[in-house]
Order: structure tokens, then C-alpha cells, then sequence
């Protein structure tokens, strides 16, 4: 089975499906752990993408079945005076996994990157999740030195 990589199109219905559905199932996967969005909140997630310049939103279709979606947002670093950009979700359908797709989703995102001129790439990662760990390690991505801590405060 074939799988490609193509950016979110707005003006196509099924790809705002495809983005809603995805975040919802990775939302309520074991490492989402949460609830799924309200119908305000799906409408809120699309809009909001939709509106963000710099958002890279892409889906990755195998036959016809949306399988596994990747969002990132392009920043600036003002360590290297040049863009950055961040990947926020990264996920695949759990019948889809282990072949390849989380590979070709982040492959694309780090091409992207690439064109847009970014002097690096970041990402979290949960520390329980030990197949995304070796992918990303496969991929060149490392914990920076002095380590980091992920923060955060709800507003």
C-alpha cells in the first residue's frame, strides 16, 4: 500500500474531516489521553490552522484513508537569527502504524523546513513514547544540551 504525503487544502471538506478526525483520535489515544473536541472547538481547530500564515498541516493518505496527520508551526530563533520551526502533533492511525508513515510525515515536515529556510527543527516527545523517541533519534533529532524542560501554563 501506497502512502503520500500532501498539505491540508482548506477549501476541500474531506481534508478538514480528515484533520478534525485525526486530532480527535490522537486526542483519545493512550498517549493523547483526553477528550475529544466539542463541535465549537473542531470548528475553533480548523479556523485557527486555517488562519495561521505559518501553520504546516499534512495529511498522510493511503488508499483513500487519511492515516496520519502532521501540524507544525514555523517560528524564529533569535539564537541563529533565521526561522525555526516546531512540529506540535504527530500522529498515525494506530491499524496504520509501523509501516512507514510517522517516517514519510516527519521526512516531509523536515523538507519543509528546509525550503523555508529553518535553522532547526523542535519537537516534545512523551518520555513513555519509546517508538516516537526512535524514530525521531533515527531522524537525527537529539535532546539538547543542557537538557530542557517542556513547561507549561493553561490561560
Amino acid at each position: 500500500m501506497e502512502t503520500r504525503i500532501i498539505p491540508c487544502d482548506y477549501s476541500k471538506l474531506v481534508h478538514r474531516q480528515a484533520v478534525v478526525a485525526l486530532i480527535n483520535t490522537y486526542i483519545q489515544d493512550e498517549m493523547g489521553g483526553g477528550t475529544p473536541l466539542s463541535e465549537q472547538e473542531q470548528t475553533g481547530l480548523i479556523e485557527g490552522l486555517k488562519g495561521h500564515t505559518d501553520a504546516v498541516v499534512l495529511l498522510a493518505e493511503t488508499q483513500g484513508i487519511y492515516t496520519g496527520l502532521l501540524v507544525a508551526f514555523e517560528n524564529f530563533s533569535t539564537f541563529t537569527a533565521r526561522p525555526m520551526m516546531n512540529i506540535h502533533d504527530v500522529m498515525v492511525r494506530k491499524e496504520y502504524r509501523k509501516r512507514g508513515t510517522g517516517r514519510l510525515l516527519m521526512n516531509a515536515a523536515i523538507e519543509e523546513a528546509g525550503k523555508r529556510n529553518c535553522s532547526r527543527i523542535t519537537l516534545e516527545v512523551r518520555k513513555d513514547n519509546l517508538p516516537a523517541q526512535n524514530l525521531y533519534r533515527d531522524l537525527g533529532f537529539h535532546e539538547p544540551a543542557p537538557g530542557m524542560f517542556y513547561w507549561r501554563k493553561y490561560l
